[in-house]
């Protein structure tokens, strides 16, 4: 049992169709200077024009970019192989003249030498000074210095014989170099390995940062998004079915955008902003992508928080470039989805951090609204869930000048979704759409989405090339009552399980103008032991009193049928109390459904009634009052149940049987006449629209 209002599901978008479209001129002029190359782009587009002469402009600059990379890359490259020359260069041993060695190695102070041609390293016993060259700043430098090794070269037209001198002395003559140098070709190859070393963590570090969106080490960074072909993505109002009279309120945008002129004539102008108001997954998105493509026309579309970054200003940077890069290739659409992200109404207290930079974005994006005047062909659209916590100064005229309600479809606009999201299924002859909208009230476009999507890979585990109607019966009960568990149920249990589960069909039966039972389970569904469904034959936009305490009365049956099978109570009524004081609580608190209580609204959403100025005892009243409307429904539901004992016995018996029973076999079993079902689709189907 739920609560009597249609439920909020999330949306899954219309499947998108590819469509051959002609290219559309750019009919604007470019503003005075272009964003920063660097400054991040969280939005998609969708049907930019192309451009000859800026995709020319933009190889350009590309171009001009690569050469300035590679100027700065050798130009690096020289530095790190100076430096590292320079480096050997001061660390390579003293030079010595070679009357000097001859002088050491007499003296016995020669440990060993490698020679190269005509130059010599080597390496002495003991330090010894350094002799002077006739330079006076070099002997300033050198004075009191000593050395161990050095590097002399040998005269050609020396005539001694140095290497028996050497053996003489104990010198170690040596094959390979005394002093490790890595030479100029060395110097050359480091230089080379530590730049693309760099390079490439450079590169990793930023791709890194891309990927995960900016943030504090990336500074809000993101990397530029690829705009997207039209050709591949491009919606139009083909693919949004079940909200007519939303795209009839959208139409007249279409239109300014095709012939602005026709409006310009009477002096009338776009509106600035349309915003799409409305439960998820009824088609908020869809709609705005739709009627870009419907105008034929660029489409920018970005989720507000993507604005929002750790260090202020980001956001009214992104906002100003979003805009920008919009009047570039006007007329055009920009698209923010869940607004209330950045435009909750401010508070008159300034916070830092987190609430500063959503201000300041809300801010660049008023300021932003305002610059038009209504002759660049840019219109705003937004899209939220919350539309009460706007800020009231992005809700005026002249900023967001429009405000659309998308509503869930009716029966008549649920058949024609599900005819959308089947033109790619291939179907049975047996398949009944208008059936499987009659029993999926309150269900948006995600919703039935998400039941073809179902029956598809029903079909698609049994290797089949056809989707049946019991596929979408059983992928809607899968979807409605959850998936099947295969618990071990003792007996017993299962039989109070049959009990509790009859109780809720047999009320739902006998309770004059209460939902129609659909189906009843006894298998494990969830977290639930048993689950009973009861939906109504259309669609229903008003409750009254006598409804309410039916759907309580019912929501108690499955407690009212152990109280008097077993005469105990236990824990699977859990969920039900929860629904039954939900309701009892909105009849008295909201809807004015208690005479102590009055017409009045005692209990708001998400805000505390003290808060309001309610008293305690108005709250007290409201709690006594739930009470007493709990306590009737629940003595009702007894009574009814024991009067028709027999009844509630054989749904019990056929349940431990069969374990699930559908419409037709409870109503037979129960010996109960269905009542007549309201069929609103043949009285609606000529216009579209259904009777309310």
């Amino acid at each position: 049992m739920t609560d009597p209002q249609p439920s909020h599901q999330a949306e899954v978008p219309t499947p998108e169709r590819s469509t051959d479209e002609p290219r559309r001129p750019n009919h604007s002029q470019a503003p005075s200077g272009p964003p920063p190359l660097d400054s991040p782009r969280p939005w998609r587009t969708e049907g930019l024009p192309k451009d000859s002469k800026g995709d020319d402009d933009k190889k350009d600059s590309k171009k001009s970019r690569m050469w300035r990379f590679w100027i700065i890359a050798g130009l690096a490259l020289l530095a790190v192989w100076g430096l590292l020359s320079w480096q050997d260069a001061r660390n390579a041993p003293p030079t010595i003249a070679y009357t000097e060695f001859v002088a050491q190695v007499e003296a016995g102070n020669v440990k060993e030498v490698y020679a190269q041609g005509d130059t010599i390293q080597g390496e002495l016993n003991h330090e010894a000074p350094l002799p002077s060259d006739g330079d006076d700043q070099d002997d300033a430098q050198k004075k009191d210095a000593n050395y161990t090794q050095f590097s002399t070269e040998r005269p050609t037209f020396a005539q001694d014989n140095l290497l028996a001198e050497l053996q003489d002395k104990g010198a170690v003559v040596r094959a390979t170099p005394v002093v490790e140098q890595r030479g100029t070709v060395g110097n050359l190859v480091s230089s080379l390995l530590l730049w693309g070393l760099l390079i490439g963590v450079s590169i990793w570090a930023f791709r890194r940062i891309a990927k995960s969106g900016g943030g504090l080490g990336g500074f809000g960074m993101q990397r530029e998004v690829k705009p997207i072909e039209k050709t591949a993505v491009r919606v139009n109002f083909s693919d949004v079915a079940g909200i007519d009279e939303v795209k009839e309120q959208v139409d007249e945008i279409v239109d300014f955008l095709k012939n602005p002129d026709k409006y310009r004539r009477v002096g009338a102008r776009a509106p600035r902003g349309v915003l799409l108001e409305g439960q998820p997954g009824t088609g908020k998105t869809l709609l705005a992508r739709a009627t870009a493509g419907e105008a034929d026309v660029p489409f920018f579309t970005a989720s507000a928080s993507e604005f929002i970054e750790m260090i202020v200003g980001v956001g009214a940077q992104r906002v100003r470039q979003l805009f920008e890069e919009a009047k570039k290739v006007a007329p055009a659409i920009i698209f923010i989805d869940e607004i209330d992200a950045i435009g909750r109404a401010r508070g008159s207290s300034r916070a830092s951090g987190s609430n500063d930079e959503r201000e300041q974005t809300l801010n660049q994006i008023l300021t932003e609204m305002d610059g038009f005047d209504g002759t660049e062909g840019l219109v705003v659209m937004a899209a939220t869930n919350r539309s009460d916590v706007l800020d009231p100064a992005l809700t005026r005229p002249g900023r967001f000048d429009r405000v659309i309600t998308v509503s869930p479809p009716d029966q008549i606009g649920r058949e024609k979704i599900l005819m959308v999201h089947t033109r790619e299924i291939p179907l049975a002859a047996d398949v009944n759409l208008k059936a499987l909208a009659q029993t999926t009230p309150g269900a948006t476009g995600a919703d039935l989405a998400n039941l073809a999507n179902e029956a598809a890979l029903r079909a698609a585990r049994r290797n089949d090339t056809l989707v049946y109607q019991s596929d979408f019966t059983n992928a809607l009960e899968q979807i409605q009552l959850g998936v099947a568990r295969s618990v071990l149920i003792p007996e017993e249990e299962k039989r109070r399980t049959a009990y509790h589960e009859g109780g809720h069909a047999l009320l739902g039966m006998l309770q004059k103008g209460a939902d129609p039972v659909r189906k009843v389970s006894i298998i494990p569904r969830g977290q639930a032991l048993g689950v009973t469904l009861s939906t109504p034959d259309s669609d229903r936009y008003g409750y009254d009193e006598q409804y309410l305490r039916g759907r309580i009365v019912g929501a108690l049956g499955g407690m009212a049928a152990e109280a008097a099978v077993y005469g105990v109570v236990t824990t699977g009524a859990e969920s039900d109390l929860r629904a039954a004081t939900s309701i009892a609580r909105q009849m008295v608190g909201k809807w004015g459904m208690s005479t102590k209580v009055g017409p009045m609204t005692v209990l708001f959403d998400d805000v505390n009634p003290r808060d309001l100025g309610i008293s305690d005892e108005t709250l007290s009243v409201v709690d006594a009052e739930v009470r007493v409307i709990i306590s009737q429904c629940h003595a009702k539901a007894v009574t009814l149940l024991n009067e028709h004992r027999d009844k509630l016995d054989a749904i019990a018996r056929e349940l431990l049987i069969k374990e699930t029973l559908d419409e037709a076999e409870v109503y037979q079993v129960a010996g109960i006449e269905r009542p007549k079902q309201v069929d609103l689709h043949s009285e609606s189907v000529g216009n579209g629209t259904a009777n309310q």
